[in-house]
């Protein structure tokens, strides 16, 4: 990728994660992540909790950023943070300790839409790195969109889920059936040791490039009342079939749209991005595209650093934006319910 090399102080606090990262051009001299392990006990990310640790955990984790990238503070030329979509409190962290350090060292800012930090992510090197136009499917616990991506800065979304996201799917059934948060990378960890025709849930048929989950999670609910009623301890006897069928089901939908968003539109290189790009049953699906007897895909895959969030991808945006000049203010506030992409 041939771009000027302006280096970009990155923060991304959208959830529970406090990210920060420090990129040269889209070489990354740093990439570290606070995790926050506390929320496991609740079953989910607790917002106030949250916030209080981003508060903890961000000074001490933008200073490791530098140094371990090997540069002054004074050689960086913007700071790049996540403005939205994402929880208030801590997206409000994140944007006021960005200011106040751009401020502070009199530097522009750079609000990133935490969606197009996925789509971009792709364009970190090693790569290799898709051409545009081509689609992403961006694939999270908040989101799933089919986006024609004309663009570093002009990004459609074509199709959405009408409800529930696929990842919020994935962690609703791994609730269901007792698996600690967040349950979804289990659920493709047992999928891997079962058989995924073993139970059969109906798809959703909603028209066009839209999708809908929320019909499957009830499905998946009724088909575990009955079972349960039956054998109470059907769960532990079917636990890997059961999590293989479930995720072939969610696979299935996303894949049936992919296919159909290439169709309408033509464009054959496919992405995806996002926390759920990371569910194996996923990446193998897409990839098998790339082998097609007729009309194959040409696949883009994030290495598994680059799928969660994290504060490279918020990064990467920072750099095509400081390259074109596009800067923030100081008056920008955080946007928890960001619209979408579409410019």
């Amino acid at each position: 990728m041939n771009i000027r090399q302006p280096i970009i102080l990155a923060i991304e606090s959208s959830c529970d994660d406090t990210g920060v990262a420090v990129l040269k051009g889209n070489q990354v001299l740093s990439n570290l992540v606070a995790n926050q392990e506390v929320h496991a006990r609740y079953g989910g990310v607790v917002p106030e909790l949250a916030s209080r640790a981003h508060l903890s955990n961000i000074t001490p984790t933008v200073t490791l950023a530098i140094l371990d990238a090997g540069i002054s503070p004074d050689e960086i030329d913007a700071v790049a943070y996540t403005i939205g979509p994402g929880l208030s409190g801590s997206l409000l962290v994140g944007a006021s300790f960005a200011k106040a350090w751009a401020w502070a060292r009199k530097i522009p800012t750079i609000p990133v839409h935490h969606m197009r930090a996925h789509v971009l992510a792709h364009f970190i090197s090693p790569g290799p790195s898709p051409d545009f136009p081509f689609l992403c499917l961006t694939v999270s616990g908040g989101h799933t969109q089919i986006i024609h991506v004309h663009s570093a800065s002009n990004m459609e979304v074509v199709g959405t889920t009408l409800d529930d996201a696929a990842g919020e799917a994935f962690d609703k059934v791994a609730k269901l059936i007792g698996l600690p948060y967040p349950g979804g990378p289990l659920i493709d960890q047992y999928a891997a040791l079962g058989n995924p025709q073993a139970y059969s849930f109906t798809k959703s048929k909603v028209v066009g490039l839209d999708m809908s989950f929320s019909g499957l999670k009830t499905q998946v609910l009724r088909f575990l009342q009955s079972q349960l009623a039956q054998d109470s301890e059907f769960i532990k006897k079917n636990l890997h079939d059961f999590c293989a069928s479930v995720q072939s089901a969610i696979v299935t939908m996303l894949i049936s749209k992919l296919e159909l968003a290439v169709k309408t539109t033509g464009l054959n290189q496919v992405a995806i991005a996002g926390g759920v790009s990371a569910n194996s049953g996923l990446r193998r699906a897409l990839t098998e595209k790339e082998f097609l007897l007729e009309d194959p895909w040409k696949v883009f895959i994030p290495p598994m650093s680059y799928c969660t969030d994290n504060a490279a991808m918020v990064g990467i945006v920072g750099v095509f934006d400081a390259v074109d000049k596009k800067f923030g203010s100081l008056t920008d506030t955080p946007k928890p319910r960001m619209p979408d992409l579409n410019s």
